[in-house]
């Protein structure tokens, strides 16, 4: 009967929600308490069923995961509005062609690295990896994965440095790069 169930809550309601406010008060504060102390007798009434006679243990429990869930949702707040303030950081409404430009240089020049070089070069830039996790991606040491990105990052620099980038090669490595990004969608 709904009216049975009502009043359970109620006389749950009436006897334990000033001890739920102060427990709730000692861990958020008294301004978010009624906050907490809503969520929990929300809680109750859902499970009402499994509330036993011994409530007060129960609304505490209660209570300490609304809080416990409150506080990661803030965590998780507060990570995006970084991540977003560090996209704003990021939009330019510069002209985008120097950044197409310069990207495709990259590709081309990457293009030209012996695989073992540019995959270990990938995986700490792009992939943004440690080195010892990206070693152990590799199936190689640590050591060995530090000489395969050192060994690269210089070749890189002289491929970049030189003119063995060439126009073509860019427009290749940007027509194959937009051929694959086709590719994944489809």
């Amino acid at each position: 009967m709904p009216s049975l169930r009502y009043g359970r809550w109620e006389t749950l309601y009436a006897s334990h929600a000033d001890q739920v406010f102060a427990y709730a008060s000692r861990r958020v504060g008294v301004d978010d308490a009624a906050d907490v102390v809503a969520d929990t007798f929300l809680v109750a009434w859902r499970r009402l069923g499994d509330v036993p006679d011994d409530a007060l243990p129960w609304l505490y429990t209660a209570a300490r995961n609304v809080v416990n869930n409150a506080r990661r949702a803030e965590i998780r707040r507060d990570a995006l509005r970084s991540r977003l303030a560090a996209a704003e950081l990021c939009v330019s409404h510069d002209d985008p062609a120097p950044a197409v430009e310069a990207r495709a240089d990259m590709l081309a020049a990457m293009r030209l690295l012996p695989a073992p070089e540019r995959e270990a070069l990938m995986l700490v830039a792009w992939e943004d990896l440690e080195p010892r996790r990206a070693a152990a991606v590799i199936g190689c040491t640590p050591g060995a994965f530090a000489v395969r990105v050192h060994r690269g990052r210089r070749h890189l620099k002289k491929i970049l440095a030189s003119s063995e980038v060439d126009a073509e090669a860019a427009d290749l490595a940007l027509s194959e790069r937009r051929g694959e990004r086709h590719a994944g969608a489809a």
